[in-house]
């Protein structure tokens, strides 16, 4: 940096006197501007010393800022906020439609719910009447087995026996049709039926010329007689004209079947019979064994990665819905909305500029490669703003950034300035000048 200010100087003077110097071991050698040899004087230079400050333009910052944006798309149901509104850390600005998510996280909570309860009744085991179930199956299947084994009792046979005696005296009614007594009923009942339909047809006669004769008590009762009259003039022809053939047909089959089970109780079992039942046996007995053990270790691990996996997708759920609000991340003033209600919002679009405002910091990215090399954290900055003419303000260099950028050709770096007081006049994004007192 010295270098360049020397060579400024020299060339300043050239400029002044219409002279160029030329240095030589011995001194400087001045020539005239014709190119004539002047005398060979030394003429000194005066000393001057270099200076060691930077001038880069800034611009004014708050001290915290971010560009806020929502997690997922969706459609603005909610803005809680307004340009200028100061909000504290957590506090909702807007949230979008959510129903979807909402009824995501009933169903994985009902999932929860069925997978858990299955849990429970394995890890609780066989209850008191299950067992009890289980076991007079064997019970039965044993009995059955036994009956086989060991023949019928005499009281299952005279029990069959019973049943064929009673098939066989129905038939035989069957066979021989009504007797004296029936018949007689039946006329007896046939007469009674029309005497009261003549009763009944003489009280209709006295009224009929009635417009509302369908709706009397006369009507009814003679339709109610007329009806008993007819079944008893059926019933009657049925017992004269005796058994109808499928009645025959239905008490022979009764008959056969009585006898059949009579064989049948007093007959021992078949060797495939007894194989059945001995077979039956085995698979109720079976069936105990395993109510009684419960459920499976393996069966039990595989519900609880079930529930696991279910929690898990309550969890995605809540996250989901959580994406779905946007918050202040921090406490600050909203310096910029762009949400409306009912408008479409793409997840990552900013939408929202917060920021803390209770301080300021001075940002410069105007630092050249050749500038940089010279300043150091902690240097001193004097600050002057374009818009405040009267406000000049000392601060200090607190961050360089490494990684420079190319600015219009040029390779420059970014210095965070924090000035040692503030003034409620200052803007976000205001133009500055600062000054860097270089250590170097």
């Amino acid at each position: 940096m010295r270098r360049w200010f020397l060579i400024l100087i020299v060339l300043l003077l050239l400029a002044a006197g219409g002279y160029f110097f030329v240095q030589s071991r011995g001194g400087i050698e001045s020539f005239t501007g014709g190119g004539a040899a002047a005398e060979e004087t030394a003429t000194p230079i005066p000393v001057v010393e270099a200076n060691n400050e930077i001038v880069a333009e800034a611009v004014v910052v708050p001290i915290k800022d971010a560009a806020l944006s929502m997690s997922t798309s969706g459609i603005i149901a909610e803005v809680l906020v307004s340009e200028g509104d100061i909000v504290e850390e957590g506090q909702l600005i807007a949230r979008l439609d959510n129903e979807r998510q909402v009824i995501a996280i009933a169903q994985a909570e009902a999932r929860i719910a069925g997978v858990q309860a299955r849990l429970d009744e394995q890890m609780a085991g066989p209850r008191e009447e299950e067992i009890a179930s289980a076991q007079a199956s064997v019970d039965a299947a044993k009995a059955r087995l036994a009956q086989l084994t060991e023949g019928a009792r005499p009281e299952d046979i005279v029990s069959a026996e019973a049943g064929l005696f009673a098939s066989q005296a129905s038939l035989a009614q069957v066979l021989s049709g009504a007797d004296d007594a029936q018949l007689i009923n039946a006329k007896a009942a046939l007469k009674n039926a029309e005497a009261e339909l003549q009763r009944a047809q003489t009280a209709y006669n006295r009224i009929k010329w009635r417009n509302d004769i369908g709706a009397t008590q006369e009507a009814a009762a003679l339709q109610q007689a007329t009806n008993n009259y007819e079944a008893a003039k059926a019933t009657l022809a049925d017992l004269e004209a005796g058994a109808d053939p499928s009645d025959i047909a239905s008490a022979r089959a009764s008959v056969t079947q009585a006898r059949a089970s009579l064989d049948k109780t007093k007959a021992p079992g078949s060797v495939n019979e007894v194989a059945a039942s001995a077979a039956d046996l085995r698979n109720v007995e079976a069936q105990l064994a395993l109510t009684k053990a419960g459920a499976r270790p393996e069966t039990i691990a595989a519900t609880k990665a079930d529930l696991m996996e279910a929690q898990t997708n309550l969890m995605q759920a809540h996250v989901d819905l959580d994406n779905t609000e946007l918050r202040a991340p921090f406490a600050g003033t909203i310096a910029s909305l762009d949400l409306k209600v009912g408008e479409q919002v793409a997840a990552g679009v900013p939408v929202v500029q917060l920021a803390d405002l209770s301080g300021w910091i001075i940002e410069t990215d105007d630092l050249t490669e050749i500038g940089v090399v010279n300043v150091q954290v902690g240097d001193s900055v004097k600050i002057t703003f374009d818009a405040i003419d009267d406000l000049e303000v000392s601060g200090t260099v607190v961050r360089i950034k490494p990684l420079g950028e190319n600015k219009q050709g040029d390779i420059t770096y970014t210095a965070t300035i924090v000035p040692d007081e503030t003034d409620e006049r200052l803007r976000w994004n205001m133009t500055a000048a600062v000054t860097i007192m270089a250590s170097n």
